[in-house]
């Protein structure tokens, strides 16, 4: 219902902070306050359009959908108009006075005071609207939903200080006109070459007319006249519709801002037109940077759907995996129907075939940038690595069709790179595999320096075998899906018993066999020490340096997950890990000599455990004993 008077509203205490940032010219580039505004008319006219599909009397008489920029020199605004779906009182309080979607908290967590790097953040977040106060002390709107009454037409006032106003006004057309009432020193827009300038750099490519009052040079006066008749001064046509030659590539990247909202330009993008059984033509990008909501598996906000020109829906969720979500652009389909509603897209045969379609391309542009003989191409899919590197992952275990080509797309550190920004592919690494090596070896931690120096890695070290360090969370779940590359195994070094195969000779074999003969004793003595933490106890040649260490039996859970597991408040087997002795540190030799029924063997046999319990990355159930037992160690040495 209509309300007569004024009402003045707060902000969300949200929007005051935004605007804060706004006001004081965040964006890096305030010519962009028109494109943001010039973008939100867009949807509106693509909302028009969709819910027009089934009720045509929305259009009443007035059916070609545009946007008009215009200004006024003596009044010093800018208005933009369009005749989109428009907004009732309600949509206007929430929209424009409220950032009514999730992820609120952690977007305004993320604000660092950097401009460049809030900037792209508030463009992610999709509230271009308030970039109007970068240029203006004043805002209007004036808007009346398509389908409603003239005089249910609603005014939106603010000066951006912490409060608004609204109220009920006649408004003769649909849509939304939005009046900038520019601040001082902001004069050099009120001109006609100039908003033409920006709209045909930043605008151009978007798919309806934006029309401004034409000009021309006046003889008699020697002065430039606005006519009232109007010209459009885009293109005005769907830039994925037309031909790729005729595209530059700062108009792909403008387009890409549009629809992405985001302020950097895109890694890469594809352009195709696909026919066949199924015709459709997708314009995909990847990104430069990962959306500070990338870790939220049911945001899917990155394809636009468009039927024949007509936009859809602008989260097309089924079009393309979740573990590719990241990926922005446009679908547009010859063949789904108009009306096309959620159940159809996860039914039809149609969108199995877009969806398989943009898949491959996707994963073909970032094997073009991962296969690059060129620096660019190298530095480019390393950006794209470090930002969505871990989102990747989830597709080995999501699209068993296309498994070989992500693990072809993996990146991992490794013990052959000199720090964590060095990444390696299964490639790479099995070019380095040493002579008679089999196996592809790798070990799971929490941290890269946790991995780096495990002890299960000396051996390796020893032998200058490479192992890959994979410390993602999604790792673990990752492996479970993930068993060989190119008829290699992937074998974890902190599970099962340690087989190098031909990578360890017969005299070193041989050596083995006779040092655990000689150590069997000691194995026992200390499997009943530590019964009640040790599923076992065996001498270990995987270490070099450390005394000890725990391995996992080969089909159980790895500590690392065990841990992870636990830290999300999950139910993890509980199951006790394998101590594993190394006869070659003094430590270990001085303790074969112990007395098992003396105090101090069971001492060291637990001091031994935790130690490596401690050096994989694992927390003490008794950390007190732990403390006790060490100190009462080095009092005894202290006293010799």
């Amino acid at each position: 219902m209509a309300v007569a008077e004024k009402e003045t509203l707060g902000f969300q205490a949200e929007v005051k902070q935004l605007l804060q940032l706004m006001i004081h010219s965040l964006y890096s580039n305030k010519e962009i306050f028109l494109r943001e505004l010039i973008s939100n008319a867009s949807d509106a006219a693509d909302k028009m359009r969709f819910e027009a599909i089934n009720n045509d009397a929305l259009y009443g008489n007035d059916h070609e959908l545009k946007i008009k920029v215009l200004f006024d020199k003596e009044a010093k605004t800018i208005t933009i108009s369009d005749n989109g779906i428009g907004m009732s009182r309600d949509e206007v309080i929430s929209h424009l006075g409220t950032i009514a979607k999730s992820g609120t908290k952690e977007f305004f967590s993320k604000l660092s005071g950097d401009q460049q790097a809030d900037a792209a953040l508030i463009g992610q977040f999709g509230v271009g609207f308030y970039s109007a106060f970068i240029v203006a002390d004043r805002v209007t709107v004036e808007t009346r939903r398509a389908g409603a009454e003239p005089s249910e037409a609603v005014r939106w006032e603010s000066t951006g200080e912490g409060d608004y106003t609204i109220e009920a006004i006649e408004k003769i057309n649909r849509g939304t006109d939005i009046i900038l009432h520019l601040r001082e020193g902001e004069e050099e827009l009120l001109s006609s070459w100039k908003l033409k300038s920006i709209i045909r750099k930043y605008s151009d490519h978007i798919s309806l007319p934006i029309v401004m009052k034409k000009e021309e040079w006046d003889e008699e006066k020697k002065e430039t006249v606005v006519k009232d008749e109007l010209e459009t001064v885009n293109q005005a046509s769907a830039l994925w519709a037309r031909s790729k030659s005729d595209i530059t590539p700062e108009q792909y990247e403008e387009f890409y801002k549009h629809v992405s909202h985001d302020f950097q330009a895109p890694l890469a993008y594809t352009h195709n037109r696909v026919e066949g059984r199924s015709e459709y033509t997708q314009l995909l990008y990847v990104p430069s940077h990962a959306p500070f909501d990338l870790w939220d598996r049911n945001k899917r906000g990155g394809i636009k759907l468009y039927v024949k020109r007509v936009f859809i829906m602008d989260d097309a969720e089924q079009l393309m995996p979740v573990y590719l979500r990241f990926v922005k652009g446009v679908i547009d389909s010859n063949d789904l129907p108009l009306n096309v509603s959620r159940e159809i897209l996860q039914e039809s045969r149609d969108v199995r075939v877009i969806r398989e379609g943009s898949t491959k391309r996707v994963l073909g542009m970032l094997e073009e940038m991962a296969n690059s003989e060129e620096q660019e191409g190298k530095d480019k899919y390393a950006t794209f690595w470090k930002e969505f590197g871990q989102v990747l992952k989830e597709g080995i275990g999501e699209d068993a069709t296309n498994k070989d080509r992500i693990a072809k797309l993996l990146r991992f550190a490794s013990t052959h790179a000199d720090s964590s920004d060095q990444t390696v592919s299964f490639a790479d690494y099995v070019s380095r595999m040493k002579e008679g090596q089999e196996k592809i070896y790798y070990v799971t931690a929490d941290s890269y320096t946790a991995a780096k120096n495990s002890p299960h890695l000396e051996i390796f070290r020893k032998k200058g075998v490479e192992v890959l360090l994979l410390t993602d969370r999604v790792d673990e779940w990752m492996l479970s899906f993930l068993e060989n590359f190119d008829g290699k195994e992937l074998v974890s070094v902190a599970k099962g018993g340690l087989d190098l195969g031909k990578l360890e000779d017969e005299a070193e074999k041989k050596e083995h066999e006779e040092t655990e003969t000689q150590y069997k004793e000691l194995v026992e003595k200390m499997k009943g020490a530590l019964a009640d933490k040790a599923k076992d106890v065996r001498v270990t040649f995987r270490l070099t340096d450390s005394p000890a260490c725990l391995v996992a039996d080969e089909h159980e859970l790895s500590a690392n997950l065990v841990r992870m597991l636990k830290a999300a408040g999950q139910n993890a087997p509980e199951s006790k890990p394998i101590l594993e002795i190394n006869p070659n540190h003094p430590l270990v030799t001085r303790l074969k000599y112990e007395d098992a029924a003396s105090p101090r063997f069971g001492d060291w046999a637990h001091i031994l455990f935790d130690q490596a319990l401690l050096a994989e990355g694992g927390s003490l159930s008794d950390p007190a004993s732990f403390v006790k037992r060490l100190n009462e160690m080095l009092l005894g040495g202290a006293a010799k």
